[in-house]
C-alpha cells in the first residue's frame, strides 16, 4: 500500500477525471503516473515513485503541460518515472550499503 506524501495530497482532487498508470518496476520500486484535465483545461500530471514497502521516493506535481494532450502527457510521466524509479533505487542501495 502506498504511503503518499505532501506532494501527491496537494495534487490531488477527486473530482476531476484522470487516468491512471501504475507498474512495479524490476528492482521493486513502484510507479504512479496520473493526469488530468484542471477546469481551467490546463493538462495536469502527477509522478510518483514509491519503494518496495510503499514508501514515497520521490513525488512530482505539474500543474501544467502546456501544449500536451492527456496521452501525451502520459506517455511522457511514464517514461520519466522509469528513468526517476531506476535512479532511486540505486541511491537507496548506496545508503543501504549494497
Amino acid at each position: 500500500m502506498k504511503q503518499r506524501g505532501q506532494t501527491f495530497w496537494e495534487w490531488a482532487d477527486p473530482d476531476l477525471h484522470h487516468r491512471t498508470h501504475d507498474e512495479k518496476l524490476d528492482n521493486g520500486c513502484t510507479i504512479d503516473v496520473q493526469v488530468r484535465l484542471a477546469r481551467t483545461g490546463e493538462t495536469q500530471l502527477f509522478v510518483g515513485i514509491y519503494d518496495e514497502l510503499g514508501r514515497p521516493l520521490s513525488e512530482e506535481g505539474f500543474d501544467k503541460r502546456p501544449g500536451e494532450t492527456m496521452t501525451r502527457a502520459l506517455h511522457w510521466g511514464v517514461a520519466h518515472a522509469r528513468q526517476l524509479g531506476r535512479a532511486a533505487s540505486v541511491s537507496v542501495a548506496k545508503q543501504r550499503g549494497m
